[in-house]
């Protein structure tokens, strides 16, 4: 099983090159300024120019509205468009429309009741990101370096491709695939040395581990 490694989170170009030279199948670019991954569509714009075809190039984007999507678009050319809050499924059909991009729900799930999501934004996202859910009184949507319970998705039908998010590591990231059969890993903060900043031997690590033989 290949299992497509997503790199986010990235804001300047070690961190993209090692990305790149390491395999990831996508890389992330965070368009949300309370975070510490936020980058200007100025500074993407920049950071995409280095990643060469076949590696997908996606904007993380929280609760966005129309101008925000319109304005880094015309600054920075995506592929994909990440969306990582509370948006509802009709307005992931709106984003697609507006956009023209395939679109990844993020779907934070803490217990199973949270399951049912996945159903309802797999019938309108053409990805999920299936992620460790923020506690309450979290600033951020997302890149909190929380993990679920990865059993809670052993055996599951999930309707369109998807990826593991929240908490792994290069230590831990190989376990989670064994448990989940996820068909790829999403990572950020498990490859920092301090928040925001990408640690390039990590990146590498973390790929190396997620494309290794599960065991």
């Amino acid at each position: 099983m290949a299992v497509s490694v997503k790199i986010c989170g990235l804001n300047e170009p070690d961190g993209v090159d090692a990305a790149i030279k390491a395999g990831a199948r996508y890389l992330g670019f965070v368009f949300f300024p309370k975070s510490p991954r936020h980058v200007t569509p100025q500074t993407a714009a920049g950071l995409v120019s280095a990643v060469p075809l076949g590696i997908a190039r996606v904007g993380l984007f929280v609760n966005p509205d129309d101008a925000a999507l319109e304005t880094t678009l015309a600054q920075v050319p995506l592929d994909i468009i990440q969306l990582h809050g509370g948006e509802t499924p009709a307005r992931v059909a709106e984003v697609k429309a507006l956009t023209g991009l395939p679109v990844m729900k993020a779907v934070g799930v803490s217990e199973p009741t949270d399951l049912d999501a996945i159903w309802d934004y797999g019938l309108v996202a053409d990805m999920l990101l299936i992620d460790a859910k923020a506690p309450k009184d979290a600033v951020l949507p997302g890149g909190n370096g929380l993990a679920f319970d990865w059993r809670l998705l052993a055996g599951r039908q999930i309707l369109k491709p998807w990826l593991l998010a929240g908490g792994l590591t290069p230590e831990n990231v190989n376990e989670a695939i064994r448990l989940t059969r996820t068909q790829g890993v999403d990572v950020s903060s498990g490859v920092e040395s301090a928040p925001g900043v990408k640690d390039p031997d990590k990146i590498r690590k973390f790929i190396a581990r997620a494309t290794a033989p599960i065991l």
